[in-house]
C-alpha cells in the first residue's frame, strides 16, 4: 500500500470506532451546541453585539469541541494496547498521522456545518461570501486537526493527557483562531478582499503543521 492508502485505512478505522461509539454525536456535538446557546443567552439583551461577535464565538465553540475530539482520538488507542498495535502494524508514521488528522478534520467539518447553521439561526447572521467562508473553514479545520494530532501524540503517553492537551494546544492554535475569525468576519460583512490574506495564513499554518507532523509523528508514537 502507498502512503495515501495507509492514511485512508487509519482514518477509516477511527471513523468506524466513532460511528459505533457515537461519542461525537452524543457528546462533542451537544457540547458545541450548548456553548453556542450559553453565548446566546449571555448576550441576548444586545442582539447587535451578538451578531458582531458571532464569528469569534463560533470558532471558540469549534476549538473547545476540537479538544474533545483530539483527546478522544488518542484515548481510543489506549484501550487494549491499541497503540502497540499501531506501532507493530508496519504502517508509515506519516500515514498514521495523516489518517488520524483526517478523521479529526472530518468530524470537525461535520460539527461546523451543524454549528454554522445554529449560528445563522440563533445569532441572525447572514453570510455574504460563502466561497470565502468555506475555504477559511477548510484551511482552519486542517490546521486545527494537524496541530491537535501532533500535540495529542506528545501527551498520549502521560497520565495527565486529558488536561495537558488543552495546555499544549490552546496557545499554538491562537493564530488559527484569529485568522479564522477575521476571515469569517469578512465573509459576514461581504468584503472578501479582507478575508483572503487570512485564508492564506490559515493554509500556511495547516501546511506547516502537516509537514512537521508527517516528519515527527512516527518517532513520537514510538517514544510515547
Amino acid at each position: 500500500m502507498n502512503l495515501w492508502q495507509e492514511a485512508r485505512l487509519v482514518a477509516a478505522k477511527d471513523l468506524r470506532i466513532e460511528a459505533r461509539s457515537r461519542v461525537t454525536l452524543y457528546q462533542v456535538l451537544p457540547f458545541g451546541a450548548i456553548v453556542l446557546l450559553l453565548f446566546a443567552f449571555a448576550l441576548d439583551p444586545d442582539r447587535g453585539v451578538l451578531a458582531r461577535v458571532a464569528p469569534g464565538l463560533f470558532w471558540v465553540a469549534v476549538l473547545l469541541a476540537a479538544l474533545l475530539a483530539v483527546s478522544r482520538s488518542f484515548a481510543i488507542e489506549t484501550a487494549n494496547s491499541a497503540r502497540d498495535g499501531l506501532r507493530l502494524s508496519g504502517l508509515d508514521g506519516s500515514a498514521i498521522f495523516l489518517g488520524k488528522a483526517g478523521a479529526v478534520a472530518l468530524e470537525l467539518l461535520a460539527l461546523e456545518v451543524v454549528l454554522g447553521t445554529g449560528v445563522a439561526l440563533l445569532y441572525d447572521v447572514d453570510f455574504h461570501s460563502p466561497g470565502l467562508l468555506v475555504l477559511a473553514a477548510l484551511a482552519a479545520t486542517a490546521a486545527v486537526a494537524a496541530t491537535g494530532t501532533l500535540y495529542g501524540v506528545l501527551a498520549a503517553g502521560l497520565r495527565v493527557r486529558e488536561t495537558l492537551v488543552p495546555v499544549l494546544l490552546l496557545p499554538v492554535v491562537a493564530p488559527v483562531m484569529l485568522g479564522a475569525t477575521r476571515a469569517c468576519e469578512a465573509a459576514v460583512a461581504g468584503v472578501p478582499s479582507d478575508g483572503w490574506p487570512w485564508v492564506a495564513l490559515l493554509a500556511l499554518v495547516a501546511a506547516l503543521y502537516t509537514g512537521v507532523g508527517m516528519l515527527a509523528f512516527g518517532t513520537l508514537l514510538e517514544e510515547t
